[in-house]
C-alpha cells in the first residue's frame, strides 16, 4: 500500500477510531496489581496517540507531498535512471482520483522537491481514432494559500474546461494541476537557494507529464494559466523558460513587480519579476486579466507590464472586468475569454 495512497490514509483513520474505541471500552475491565494496569492504560493510550499522529502525518504529506514513496521517507531512493533524459523516476506512479484527474506524489530529479500533481485527459484521449495522437498540455497553476485540489473545489475543473471543449470553445488539451509551492513553501515560482519551485514547475513536471502521458513536446504545445499567485507564475515561467512554455495567461495576478513578503532579497526580486524579465523580449505571448475592483491585482499594474514588454514578446489587449473582487465568482468569469485565448496559441492534438 503506497504512502501516498487515499486507502493507507483511511486505514490509518480506522486504526484512530479503533484504538479510541478500545481504549474506553477496556479502561476499567483491566485486571491485575496496580502497576500492570497502569501499563495497560498507558499502552492504550500511546496506541491513540500514535495512530493519531500518523493519521495527521500522512494528511500533511499527502497535502504537500514532502514524501513520495516509501522508499523516499526512510531515504532509500536508488535514483534509477529514467527512459528520457530528465525524466523524474520511475516509481511515480498515477492513481485514479476525483473528477476524473489522475493523480500521483513523485520528487523531481532536478528540483530534489516532492509534491503532487493532477492530471485529466480530454474524452478524445481515449477514442480509437486518436490512439496515435499527442495532445497540447494546459498547466494550471493555484494561488497561495492553495493546492491542486483548489481548482477542483472552487474553479469546478476539469468540468469547466471540458463543457467548453465540447463547446469547440477550446480544443482537446491534457490538464496538468501542479503543486506550486512543493513542501508548503511559497517562492513566487522561483528558484531561491535549495527551494527551487521554478525548476520543478519548469523541468521536472513537464518531464513526468511527458513521460507518462500522449503529449506534445515543445513550448507551441504547453500553455500555463495561473490565478492569484499562480498568475503570477503563468507571466513569468514563459519568459523565464520559453523553450518549455510558448503561452502564459494570468487571472488577478500578484503585482509583477514581486511580492518583498515572499523575496525578501531586492536582487532576486527583480531577477524574478516579470516587469524586469519582459525587458529582454523572450518570444512567448502572455495574456492578463483583472477586476477593476480588485485592489490585490490593481489595471496600473497591468499598465505597468504593458511598458516593460518588449518584442518579439506580445501581450494581447487586457481583460478587466468592471467588477469583482479577488475570488473564484470572478475568475470563472474570465474562464470565456482566458481559455480560449490560451488554446489559440498552442498547436492541436495530432498523430505522433
Amino acid at each position: 500500500m503506497g504512502l501516498t495512497s487515499t486507502a493507507f490514509f483511511y486505514l490509518l483513520v480506522a486504526a484512530v477510531v479503533v484504538c479510541a474505541a478500545a481504549a474506553l471500552l477496556l479502561w476499567n475491565r483491566v485486571r491485575g496489581p496496580r502497576a500492570l494496569r497502569l501499563t495497560q492504560r498507558l499502552l492504550l493510550l500511546a496506541l491513540c496517540e500514535l495512530t493519531a499522529v500518523a493519521a495527521v502525518g500522512a494528511w500533511i504529506n499527502n497535502s504537500y507531498g514532502l514524501y513520495a514513496s516509501w522508499a523516499d521517507l526512510f531515504g532509500q531512493e536508488s535514483g534509477a535512471k529514467a527512459a528520457m533524459p530528465g525524466a523524474p523516476a520511475e516509481r511515480a506512479a498515477f492513481t485514479t482520483d476525483r473528477n476524473g484527474f489522475q493523480e500521483t506524489y513523485f520528487r523531481g530529479i532536478h528540483s530534489k522537491l516532492a509534491g503532487q500533481v493532477l492530471v485529466w485527459t480530454p474524452p478524445q484521449y481515449g477514442e480509437p481514432a486518436y490512439r496515435s495522437f499527442r495532445f497540447p498540455v494546459i498547466m494550471l497553476l493555484h494561488g497561495v494559500p492553495g493546492s491542486p485540489a483548489s481548482w477542483i473545489e472552487g474553479g469546478h475543473m476539469p468540468q469547466a474546461l471540458a463543457t467548453m471543449m465540447a463547446a469547440g470553445q477550446v480544443q482537446p488539451a491534457v490538464v496538468v494541476v501542479p503543486v506550486i509551492d512543493p513542501g508548503g513553501v511559497d517562492t513566487d515560482c522561483s528558484d531561491i537557494g535549495p527551494r527551487r519551485n521554478a525548476t520543478w514547475l519548469a523541468q521536472d513536471v513537464p518531464a513526468l507529464v511527458a513521460k507518462h502521458f500522449r503529449v506534445r513536446l515543445g513550448a507551441r504545445s504547453w500553455g500555463l494559466a495561473g490565478l492569484s499567485t499562480g498568475g503570477f507564475c503563468a507571466v513569468k515561467l514563459p519568459m523565464q523558460y520559453p523553450a518549455v512554455f510558448g503561452a502564459g495567461a494570468a487571472m488577478d495576478s500578484d503585482p509583477f513587480a514581486g511580492d518583498p513578503g515572499v523575496l525578501t532579497d531586492p536582487a532576486q526580486r527583480r531577477a524574478n519579476s516579470p516587469l524586469e524579465l519582459a525587458r529582454s523580449g523572450p518570444p512567448v505571448s502572455l495574456f492578463v486579466a483583472t477586476s477593476a475592483q480588485d485592489r490585490l491585482s490593481p489595471p496600473k499594474d497591468i499598465a505597468a507590464l504593458q511598458r516593460a514588454i518588449r518584442p518579439p514578446t506580445r501581450l494581447a489587449p487586457p481583460l478587466i472586468l468592471p467588477t469583482g473582487g479577488h475570488n473564484w465568482d470572478t475568475f470563472q468569469r474570465m474562464y470565456p475569454t482566458v481559455f480560449p485565448w490560451l488554446s489559440q496559441q498552442l498547436r492541436p492534438a495530432a498523430p505522433s
